[in-house]
């Protein structure tokens, strides 16, 4: 496939990629494989599933710096393990009270079904990706659809993404990914380009 016969939107997320850096690259590569060792290391210190919290993770993710979501997801997890559940309500986090409580339904759930706790798709393919980082899913975010859209979009300025126009968005990262894949003889997962073209808007915009 020729760079010209990508739809416009395919086009704009290779633009963006060949805008990231080395150090970029690399780190959108390894992504969600090291949030997933992350998710590992804080269920081995409380004796959970690493997937269980990568579901506490993904949770606790929306309107929330990455950085913060960590440290919101450790705190309600120390506060189930060694409190209750009045304890792990009054951990503050960057995030809504209702994902809140959503990790805790997830800590007390005795089904491994966390998407139906989930429920968001953002949400839902964050877990995804964190706790099967070989999933060929991908994260369609505020940021996500920016890159797509190729233009800086504030997320108030995000549209409510349905169901067909995710798959379409979704559908455009696979198509870049095919095409970054075969102009540089790497097996890239759409997911992971979804990372480094999210690291590389990040420093671009000063996100």
């Amino acid at each position: 496939m020729q760079f010209s016969e990508l739809s416009p939107q395919a086009a704009n997320i290779v633009a963006k990629f060949t805008l990231a850096t080395t150090a970029e690259v690399v780190a959108g590569q390894r992504w969600y494989t090291e949030s997933y060792a992350i998710a590992s290391r804080i269920a081995k210190l409380h004796d959970l599933s690493p997937v269980r919290v990568a579901a506490v993770i993904a949770a606790l993710s929306p309107n929330n710096r990455w950085e913060r979501n960590i440290e919101d997801a450790e705190n309600v997890i120390t506060a189930f393990v060694h409190g209750n559940d009045q304890d792990v309500l009054e951990v503050k986090c960057c995030t809504y009270t209702a994902n809140k409580l959503k990790a805790l339904a997830i800590l007390k759930s005795e089904s491994l079904d966390y998407e139906d706790i989930l429920k968001g798709p953002k949400v839902i393919e964050f877990f995804h990706c964190i706790s099967d980082h070989s999933s060929d899913d991908v994260c369609i975010d505020g940021h996500a659809y920016s890159i797509w859209y190729g233009s800086r979009l504030t997320m108030k300025e995000v549209p409510n993404i349905g169901k067909k126009l995710r798959e379409r968005i979704k559908q455009d990262y696979k198509e870049a990914t095919d095409f970054i894949n075969a102009e540089l003889g790497i097996d890239y997962l759409a997911s992971q380009i979804q990372a480094v073209t999210w690291v590389c808007h990040r420093r671009i915009y000063g996100i």
